[in-house]
């Protein structure tokens, strides 16, 4: 399936959605808490329903009303589980691993095809030092685990994906001995470590930071019930501030921002530096942007999401924007660096392809193109933002904004957009 994306004006509210990372742990924690424990404000998108499948499968008994979501009993570790299909969400299939190394049965976890190309192995090699008994296709889902792992000393690499500690800290207080967590290398993707601590307080756990980002202890504890309102998403938000640069007259983002750590934050700063102007209120955000945008250089590697939202504003920049250390984006659900480069490519862009990154050169040639997302849900709402700007483009795969955004088309032609199933 493919869109047809006209060049549009978009003016108006519009209302970001809830924070999907946040959705994934509450979900999983009051999953562990039980007792009536309440995730309101809950992202209800393609992965988040995964999480709470993955969940319901580990043995909670959970009830689902509007965007509020109820466990009113916790996760059976003494229960028989069958398969669980993650479907294309890694963090459910990374936490879900993580929690099923304390069950004592063999558990199956496996995922779609895109799922199947990301990497576990690091992860897996930790849960093995600690006693499960692990099997996988080269490292890649369908994986299975058998503990239950006791807890103690465990290493593991910091640049493939946050993801992995986080499995392990949201797992290391239900282990007899507790977890004293080593992470070796440079941790990538840094705020969503945070985003898991925050979370895990705000249901009675305590994760000790001996070194911030390298070194962790936490000690045997009992999840408590609770509730946990979710903020707005800053990867969403960061595609929606993207669109009202390119192509937005006077567009207000509505939605409560709150105090939690989201990593994705700092894109009002690029922004900024960008030229653009913006009136930041506790519950909305206006923008102003200039003629021609500044250009600059900035390093994602602790925002990896926000790769296509800043690729796209090259659209309008006079100068080059540079974008470096984000590697571990080529291991997203597509290899988001080179589809950029790609498809970018067409629509008359230079881009320089890094290991690492990308340099995207302005043009004043801009042509229209049917651009490739490769069912990737962020690449294609980016590439539907560019498409508004330069008209007559066509985008593939509109069903992948089921994963983080499920009414992205709807909420964008309200306010003016021309977005339209062929």
């Amino acid at each position: 399936m493919k869109c047809k994306v006209e060049k549009s004006k978009l003016s108006g509210e519009i209302i970001c959605p809830p924070n999907k990372s946040y959705s994934h742990r509450a979900i999983f924690l009051a999953s562990l808490a039980g007792n009536n424990s309440r995730v309101e404000n809950a992202l209800l998108s393609a992965d988040t329903i995964a999480t709470i499948e993955a969940c319901k499968k580990f043995g909670a008994e959970i009830e689902i009303n509007d965007s509020t979501i109820i466990v009113k009993n916790p996760i059976k570790f003494d229960k028989i589980v069958p398969e669980i299909n993650t479907e294309n969400s890694g963090t459910t299939i990374r936490i879900a691993a993580g929690i099923a190394s304390i069950f004592s049965n063999e558990i199956t976890l496996t995922g779609d095809e895109s799922l199947q190309k990301r990497p576990m192995q690091p992860l897996l090699d930790a849960l093995t030092s600690m006693g499960a008994k692990c099997e996988s296709t080269n490292g890649n889902p369908p994986i299975k685990i058998k503990g239950k792992i006791n807890g103690g000393d465990v290493t593991i690499p910091g640049n493939f994906s946050s993801q992995f500690i986080s499995a392990l800290l949201i797992s290391a207080p239900l282990t007899e001995n507790g977890i004293n967590l080593t992470i070796k290398d440079n941790l990538v993707s840094k705020p969503y470590l945070d985003a898991t601590i925050a979370t895990m307080r705000k249901f009675g756990v305590s994760v000790q930071t001996l070194i911030p980002y390298k070194r962790y202890s936490i000690s045997p504890q009992v999840y408590n019930p609770s509730t946990f309102t979710v903020p707005i998403d800053f990867s969403s938000l960061a595609l929606l501030l993207s669109a009202a640069v390119l192509n937005g007259n006077q567009t207000v983002i509505k939605g409560n921002i709150g105090n939690l750590p989201q990593g994705d934050e700092v894109f009002l700063d690029i922004l900024e530096q960008l030229g653009v102007t913006l009136d930041i209120g506790e519950n909305e955000i206006k923008i102003k942007s200039p003629d021609k945008l500044k250009g600059g250089k900035f390093d994602l590697s602790n925002s990896p999401d926000l790769l296509p939202p800043l690729a796209i504003l090259v659209l309008n920049s006079e100068n080059p924007i540079e974008i470096t250390n984000v590697k571990h984006a080529r291991l997203k659900e597509t290899d988001r660096i080179a589809i950029i480069s790609r498809e970018l490519i067409k629509i008359g862009i230079k881009i320089n392809e890094r290991e690492d990154g990308l340099v995207l050169v302005p043009t004043e040639n801009l042509k229209s193109a049917e651009l490739n997302s490769e069912n990737d849900h962020r690449l294609f709402m980016a590439f539907c933002i560019g498409g508004m700007y330069i008209g007559n483009c066509v985008v593939t795969d509109p069903k992948s904004v089921q994963v983080s955004y499920p009414n992205f088309i709807e909420d964008m032609n309200r306010i003016g957009a021309k977005i339209n199933p062929e």
